[in-house]
Order: C-alpha cells, then structure tokens, then sequence
C-alpha cells in the first residue's frame, strides 16, 4: 500500500501547490492569520499564548480547507482522468489516502508559517510551551477532519463549486450550527450536540488540556468520512 500510497501522495501535493485556488487560499491564510495575531494576541494586557489566534483560525478553516479539497476528485471526474486512476494497479483505499495525505501535507506547509508568530511572541513575552503544543496538535487534528470531510465532498460530484460547497455546509453544521443549538437545547439534544460539537471539542486543546476523548474524536471523525469517501469511489466503479 505505501509503495502506491507515496507517489499518488506526491502527485496530489505537486497539483495543490500548481493550483491557483490553493494559492489564493494560502494567501488568505496568512493574511487573515496574521491579522487576528496582531488585533487578538500581540495586544498588552492580553494573555501571551495564541489560543485566541487558534479559535479564530479554526472558524475560518470551515471554509478555506473546502476550497483546497474541491478538486481533489471531482476535477478527476472533470476531466475523465478518473477512468485511468481506477484501471491503474492501485485500490480505492490507496486513491482516497493519497488524496488526503496531499492536501494534509499541504496544510501542514501554511500552518508551519503560524510559527513566526511564536518567535515574536516568545520575543515579546513568555510561552507555555506544554499549551502551544496542544494547541498545534488540536489544529492539526482539526485540518485532518475538514480535510476528509472536503474529500468526501469532492467524491460526490464532478462539480468543484458544488463539492466546496457540500464541504462548507457539512462543517457549518459540524461546528457553528451544531455549537449554537447546543446553547440553546437543553437536557438530551444539549448532550448529543455538545458531543458533537467540533469547535468544542476542539476548545479543550486551546486551553491547554490533552483530552484523550477530544483526539479519538477527530481520529474517529477523519477515518469515518475516508471510509465514505471510499465507499462513494467504490459505487462509481459499478455504475
């Protein structure tokens, strides 16, 4: 598996960094990112750790991570490259995974450029370094789900619009809607949402603790919608 997962895996990272979308994308990052450090964190007064550059972050993967994900597949569909990919000696698994791991990687290079902001914060005042570690975890964990779940999206359609999209509201539901019912719903619903809640869980690594129960989540989460974006790619082959 690892010997076709690695060169379809560098084959998805070379098409994210030639693609435009992407770059658009990275320069909103570090755009926006750098905005909340300097309006919410490099603020006197202010507690010196980047939790509050993380929660802002987080909101705003919701909707970028889609845009990266978008075409993974449905340009493969697009463009009939698909019916290659499918005919060639490699399983659906290992087309899903080097998909994932592509645009992982990829997330990974912008979120590596966060870490200017850590030198002038540690410049500037002192750092928890037990709480910034967790917090790079929790927003890795983060891109991993949003990433499967664009991946998922993407399997559905031939449309990259329609996939970004499908992306979008998937993780709204996952994270905003499901975080303000939960406010609002009480007893049973409460529960369930706050199980559910993505933002919530991922709250509890900005703060600085290491949840056990918060990691098998976004573990679980990642592996559920792979597995659907597979089983989406298997349907296709029948059809």
């Amino acid at each position: 598996m690892i010997r076709n997962v690695v060169p379809l895996t560098e084959r998805e990272l070379s098409a994210s960094f030639l693609s435009p979308i992407a770059y658009i994308v990275a320069t909103v990052f570090v755009v926006a990112s750098g905005h909340f450090f300097l309006a919410e964190t490099l603020v006197p007064g202010r507690e010196s750790s980047l939790r509050a550059l993380f929660d802002s972050m987080a909101a705003l993967l919701v909707f970028a991570l889609p845009l990266l994900t978008m075409r993974v597949l449905s340009e493969e569909f697009a463009a009939g490259t698909i019916e290659t990919l499918m005919t060639a000696p490699v399983t659906d698994v290992e087309v899903i995974v080097s998909k994932f791991l592509g645009v992982l990687l990829f997330y990974a290079a912008l979120l590596a450029t966060t870490l200017l902001h850590v030198g002038l914060l540690g410049y500037f005042g002192g750092l928890d370094t037990g709480a910034l570690l967790l917090g790079y975890l929790g927003m890795f964990l983060l891109g991993s789900m949003f990433i499967a779940v664009g991946v998922f999206a993407s399997a559905l359609t031939r449309y990259q619009l329609l996939a970004a999209l499908i992306g979008m509201g998937a993780l709204s539901l996952l994270t905003f809607v499901a975080d303000q019912l939960g406010r609002w719903r009480g007893g049973a619903w409460r529960t369930v949402l706050g199980a559910l809640n993505v933002l919530g869980r991922f709250e509890e690594f900005t703060k600085g603790f290491f949840d056990t129960g918060a990691i098998v989540y976004f573990l679980s989460g990642t592996a559920f919608f792979l597995f659907l974006a597979v089983k989406v790619l298997e349907s296709r082959r029948w059809r």
